[in-house]
């Protein structure tokens, strides 16, 4: 069970540490330039059965390296900040701004460097890792994925979020919008590229991700029946749990009375599942 946005208000740190003292959250995975980030840090020590990955930015937040001199590919040119929307981000990534031969060199170059930078940032204030994801999994795409795990493996990560959802998960989730179930099945066809590349380069992960296609509506409910249908496997639950409260709504982030749906969703529906709670530091590594 996996928290994202550790570190993105004091209520989202406050939720975290409260769901992982009541024994149905194992995980989350820590921001680097967000505004509570020192804050989840300080609790780290304190909650010791958490499994701790670092939550890499390139999108809808601030870099760590400078955005005109070291990632002005990755930066809006305008604000220095990362781009706001995934859709604006995949632009940059595919698009055709400029040509060919500078994107395929340079993005790659910049992501690494970033990724690198945030994972050394967070370590260099004593943090252990036990695996990486991103933020609006956006290593998925497969020219990001390679670049992060690159970044990861230098720095001693070796476990990476695997953001597919299975099929049997998406049957089971109730009340997700039509369009973002059509999103995340059309995703799915990313998932061989996925597979190929996390084990060229010598990583683990799990046999998918459930709960994404539930993000923003993931309550007790829906949850129940995601682990009533769940097979025999590894399996990471994706949440965002957290309160609603002034600092999350000057976040800007489109979760706002879901993360405490999702609070209550955990505390209810993980307690009668008969399920075995892990993070991804006691998983074998390949």
């Amino acid at each position: 069970m996996n928290a994202d946005d550790f570190g993105l208000t004091a209520g989202v740190n406050r939720a975290i540490s409260e769901l992982n003292q009541r024994h149905v959250l194992t995980s989350a995975t820590l921001m680097a330039r967000a505004s509570a980030t020192d804050e989840a840090i300080q609790l780290v020590p304190n909650i010791p059965t958490l499994g701790v990955g670092c939550h890499v930015v390139l999108v809808d937040g601030e870099p760590v390296l400078s955005p005109r001199q070291d990632i002005p590919w990755l930066a809006d040119p305008i604000s220095g900040r990362f781009r706001r929307t995934l859709g604006s981000f995949v632009q940059v990534l595919y698009g055709e701004q400029r040509s060919r031969l500078t994107r395929e060199t340079n993005f790659p170059k910049e992501i690494e460097s970033e990724a690198a930078a945030q994972i050394a940032l967070l370590q260099s204030r004593g943090l252990h890792f036990t695996h990486i994801d991103t933020h609006k999994h956006t290593h998925m795409f497969p020219r990001v994925l390679g670049p992060v795990l690159r970044a990861a493996r230098a720095s001693g990560i070796r476990c990476v979020r695997n953001p597919f959802e299975p099929q049997w998960s998406i049957r089971a989730t109730t009340g997700a919008p039509f369009l973002r179930r059509t999103q995340v099945r059309l995703l799915r066809s990313l998932e061989p590229t996925f597979r190929r590349i996390v084990a060229e380069e010598g990583f683990t992960t799990t046999d998918g991700a459930i709960g994404v296609l539930a993000t923003g509506t993931l309550d007790s409910a829906t949850l129940t029946s995601l682990l009533r249908a769940m097979p025999d496997g590894t399996w990471e639950l994706v949440t965002h749990p957290g309160y609603n409260d002034a600092d999350l709504a000057k976040a800007g982030t489109r979760l706002l009375a879901s993360r405490q749906l999702e609070m209550e969703a955990l505390t209810e529906a993980v307690f009668a599942a008969d399920v075995e709670l892990l993070h991804f530091g006691q998983l074998t590594i390949g």
